[in-house]
């Protein structure tokens, strides 16, 4: 059974579809310096950092229970999805998303709405699911929220080279297709148990998600994070980031409001167990992992 996070009235809960080592952290950080590196290697290892210094990651869901509805915030890489640039995620066929749901007491079919922090290929694959030959949503009752900045950049990429971001001709235009989307700022409030956090510079209109209220509450950061590295070095933004002086502002300002405080922080991409929080460190911060 998956551990189970109360905040407040609602509980949360990872739904994993993988975790393994993937990117070389020289080549995800392009600022981090081997120095660096070697000076915080001690404590990166083994949990977030191999032997080989590959970046140990999760790609995972979170569900959030709320009183009234089921709500899954990301939806990893998804099966069946033609993602050549990245091998590991490349026609993924495997069940462990699935049963992991399905731990959880749910079924695709009891999920209420889907929220997509940003629109990259590891957080939207499971919107939609391979059903003779058409690509359609894969949760049937749910609605999906979109920032709109964010889904107005992708539809465009997507119109200029298709090839380049086939994740969203078959992850996310055929989820507007069978209107299912919601249309969002990344300011909304879903209801007053979560509310969108706009956390820019990952992707142009990348939102985080606050669950609860002011001391009994967790942010879901999404991709404003990667690494714990990150907490102690704000600056290190990662390679994929569309505005790498954007990520480390909101990265820096959010963590001073953050620190010291209660608020969990409930990481996309930490190895397990992903949930921690923020303390103070000389002038920046550092991930202090949550225990059982």
């Amino acid at each position: 059974m998956p551990v189970q996070i109360q905040i407040g009235s609602s509980i949360v809960q990872r739904i994993v579809e993988q975790e393994a080592p993937f990117f070389d952290a020289l080549q995800f950080f392009p600022t981090l310096t081997s120095e660096i590196l070697a000076e915080n290697r001690a404590w990166l290892r083994p949990t977030f950092l191999d032997a080989e210094d590959r970046l140990v990651l999760c790609i995972q869901s979170y569900l959030v229970q709320t009183p009234h509805h089921n709500i899954l915030i990301d939806t990893c890489v998804g099966n069946h999805k033609p993602r050549p640039a990245r091998a590991f995620w490349h026609m993924l066929n495997s069940d462990r998303y699935e049963k992991n749901l399905a731990a959880c007491g749910l079924g695709a079919g009891d999920i209420d709405f889907v929220l997509c922090t940003h629109l990259h290929p590891d957080h939207v694959g499971w919107n939609t699911r391979l059903e003779d030959g058409r690509w359609v949503p894969t949760f049937p009752k749910a609605r999906y929220l979109f920032a709109d900045r964010e889904l107005d950049y992708w539809t465009m990429r997507q119109q200029q080279d298709p090839e380049a971001c086939p994740w969203v001709t078959d992850s996310v235009l055929p989820i507007v297709a069978a209107r299912r989307a919601d249309i969002v700022k990344s300011t909304h409030a879903f209801d007053d148990l979560l509310t969108l956090i706009p956390t820019p510079g990952h992707t142009i209109d990348h939102y985080s998600v606050r669950v609860g209220k002011a001391g009994a509450d967790a942010l879901i950061t999404g991709d404003m994070i990667h690494s714990p590295l990150q907490a102690r070095y704000p600056e290190l933004s990662a390679r994929p980031d569309y505005d790498a002086n954007q990520s480390a502002r909101t990265r820096r300002n959010l963590f001073g409001e953050l620190c010291d405080t209660s608020t969990l922080l409930c990481t996309a991409h930490f190895p397990s167990p992903s949930v921690g929080r923020l303390v103070r460190r000389r002038d920046a911060f550092d991930f202090v992992a949550m225990r059982g």
